[in-house]
């Protein structure tokens, strides 16, 4: 098996335009196998916690749920 990584180096150098990309895909939800959208959720995700501006217009596609562990 293969995983994938992704460094914060390489989130740094992503642009709006590539996120955006990336949430159109999500958004089509056309991959040939679920893993594929997991990568793309994940990657997501990723930036969310790196870069939020640029996943500000896209966080409803990481369906994020506030919660108390209280």
């Amino acid at each position: 098996m293969i995983t994938a990584t992704i460094s914060k180096r390489d989130i740094a150098a992503l642009t709006p335009s590539d996120v955006e990309q990336l949430a159109f895909r999500l958004e089509c939800d056309e991959y040939t196998n679920a893993f594929e959208g997991l990568n793309d959720w994940h990657l997501l995700r990723a930036i969310a916690f790196e870069r939020p501006e640029l996943v500000e217009p896209y966080i409803y596609l990481l369906d994020l749920e506030a919660y108390d562990e209280a």
